[in-house]
């Protein structure tokens, strides 16, 4: 039984294919109720964020369960296989621990040490543990992943400093524009996104914001934290016709802002700087040729943030050190669980034998008042356990190794347990 990833993400793919596969967050549940149907998957989970989607599992056949997952990720993003394999990465057993390892410490974002991926990971576990896709195996690999991404953030430096990508998105702003003092500057999406950016801009000293969302309370509450002004959509044309910078991140899934749109609310003339980071985008891609119209995008902020990534490097270091350590850990708890159902199995065949053994002796206990019945139950109990202590013991120190396997089976054999 192995434990792999596979998927696609910012490293191994370009935006415009890993926004192909990119699953809105009420749509992962589904996915892995359709994962963990398929007769190679045992266990599933799908994290899909801005920066990846991948599908971590549990399998005892790792080719049937790659083209389970491939096929997955074909349909969603109405691509045929040929399109996708040159994208598409996989590892398996060790290496697929670290890598969870990693994103979950931030060394895998595109902004090295980002805070965000760790409560993404979290809730990609709580979704797949809802839906009944997590068992044994990828409980105690994400609780782990948890663990790891917390050491990483209390016991190093990797998190200081710019630590998400709403973050980096307006520090990159800030970088083009030359900063943002007397600058209007219009947000659309006020979700997790949303809110980061319009934080982070309050701080960066812009001039005025303007938050536009879909639910109009949501917009305003965070426009009142940021001391900014909230609108609607049907205000989106003016507010992009006045605004000096856009910032966007909602989840339409589909392009807002259109050449046509942009066009028909854009004074002639008037520069505009447009900062995408919605997975799939906001933006079409036909506004970047519009006259005195900037577009950054995603792409463009991991090529902007690999120029800050040399003051982490120690840092990063310091993270993968943690990770080594907690691979072997984990390796070390994950085999102990797969000794788990022999050692029950033993205990459970040593409890039937004492019960059968009371049961049969029952009428020379007849003379005995219950505290004297109640004594020889738990001095029984406490022989078995005593028994089988050491025997339990090295069948979960010794999982996974030849002298486990040769006890294992000799277990199997003495007590007739097959």
């Amino acid at each position: 039984m192995s434990i792999l990833v596979i998927g696609v993400n910012h490293r191994s793919a370009p935006l415009a294919l890993l926004e192909r596969v990119t699953l809105a967050p009420d749509a992962i549940g589904k996915a892995v109720a359709g994962l963990a149907a398929r007769d190679n998957v045992r266990e599933v989970a799908v994290l899909s964020t801005c920066n990846r989607t991948e599908v971590y599992a549990v399998t005892e056949m790792f080719h049937g369960a790659y083209a389970d997952i491939r096929d997955f990720l074909c349909d969603i993003g109405h691509l045929a296989p040929d399109e996708l394999h040159p994208y598409l990465f996989a590892q398996h057993d060790d290496a697929a621990v670290a890598h969870l390892f990693e994103v979950a410490s931030g060394l895998d974002s595109a902004v090295i040490g980002e805070s965000e991926i760790l409560g993404q990971v979290r809730q990609a576990w709580e979704i797949a543990q809802s839906e009944g896709g997590t068992r044994g195996s990828l409980n105690l690999l994400f609780r782990h992943a948890l663990t790891v991404g917390k050491r990483a953030r209390t016991e190093t430096g990797i998190g200081r400093g710019t630590a998400s990508v709403s973050h980096a998105a307006v520090e990159m702003a800030v970088d083009q524009l030359g900063g943002l003092e007397g600058r209007r500057v219009l947000v659309v999406g006020a979700g997790t996104m949303g809110e980061g950016v319009a934080i982070a801009l309050h701080r960066a000293g812009a001039g005025e914001i303007l938050v536009a969302n879909r639910s109009a309370d949501r917009g305003a509450e965070l426009a009142d934290r940021v001391g900014g002004v909230a609108i609607g959509f049907d205000r989106l044309g003016a507010a992009i016709g006045v605004a000096d910078l856009v910032l966007t991140c909602t989840g339409s899934g589909e392009p807002i802002l259109t050449v046509d749109f942009i066009a028909s609310v854009r004074p002639a003339g008037r520069p505009l700087l447009i900062v995408d980071i919605a997975v799939p985008r906001d933006v079409e891609s036909g506004v970047a040729e519009l006259a005195n119209v900037r577009i950054l995008d995603l792409d463009d902020l991991r090529d902007w943030a690999d120029r800050g990534r040399s003051h982490r490097m120690v840092e990063a270091e310091r993270v993968r050190e943690i990770v080594r350590e907690e691979v072997e850990r984990f390796s070390q708890q994950a085999t102990a669980l797969q000794a788990a159902p022999l050692v029950t199995a033993m205990r459970d065949h040593a409890e039937n034998v004492r019960a059968a053994e009371l049961e049969r002796y029952t009428s020379r206990f007849a003379a005995l008042d219950d505290a004297e019945r109640d004594a020889v139950d738990a001095l029984t109990r406490s022989i078995i356990a005593k028994l089988l202590h050491q025997p339990s013991l090295r069948l979960k120190q010794q999982a996974g190794t030849p002298q486990g396997e040769r006890n294992a089976a000799a277990v199997v054999d003495l007590f007739d347990l097959g």
